[in-house]
């Protein structure tokens, strides 16, 4: 591949991440994106196949991004305060989806059956990475850190829902505004919403940072 290729590929993969994250899987037209891309059709099949082909590769770039920084963020919760850490994952995860919203809106494409023909991404990205995260937290549970009882598993889907909704669609003012992540003051409120509402659930000791 020459590095025209590259840079070809490497266009119509992030034109295609945009339009697949605000239209969807099933409304983007693989002309959609060739015209976006400021190229014809036969090049984008060239290059990256149909529209399956590209967005299979759409969402491998995504869930390898969220990985990364999940990864990450996992690393640091080992030695230092448990509901710090807890804390702090928090706070990683929704600066990583707000950094990157394509990633929520993908997923939220998803969870309104959007491309439902293709079914093991969630299998093979989605559960590992909850998995991991359950992990990570079970020797705050067994210490005593976590409140015996809670369900780790629909605790952690439940911070994915409010967080991927925030990032994705904000909230309303009272005037019916839309205000986002962009929006800092609405951010700020939605944070500290976030570590509140994860403090009571998991009974962390302690008032949230």
């Amino acid at each position: 591949m020459t590095p025209a290729d590259g840079g070809q590929v490497a266009l119509i993969v992030k034109v295609a991440t945009q339009l697949f994250a605000a239209l969807g899987y099933d409304g983007t037209s693989t002309r959609q994106i060739a015209e976006a891309a400021g190229l014809n059709i036969a090049t984008v099949n060239y290059h990256v196949g149909g529209k399956r082909e590209l967005y299979l590769a759409v969402m491998e770039r995504a869930h390898l991004a969220e990985r990364t920084a999940l990864d990450q963020a996992l690393a640091r919760l080992t030695g230092t305060d448990p509901v710090v850490a807890i804390h702090r994952l928090m706070d990683d995860y929704l600066d990583f989806c707000v950094d990157n919203p394509e990633i929520p809106a993908l997923w939220m494409h998803r969870w309104l059956s959007d491309a439902s023909d293709i079914t093991e991404l969630e299998r093979e990205y989605v559960q590992p990475l909850i998995a991991n995260v359950g992990a990570a937290l079970l020797p705050a549970r067994e210490a005593g850190v976590i409140a015996a009882g809670v369900d780790l598993e629909y605790t952690i889907w439940s911070a994915i829902w409010s967080i991927h909704g925030f990032a994705k669609g904000g909230v309303l003012d009272a005037e019916g505004r839309r205000r986002g992540a962009g929006d800092r003051a609405a951010l700020r409120r939605f944070r500290a919403h976030l570590h509140q509402s994860l403090h009571r659930t998991l009974g962390l000791p302690g008032d949230a940072p």
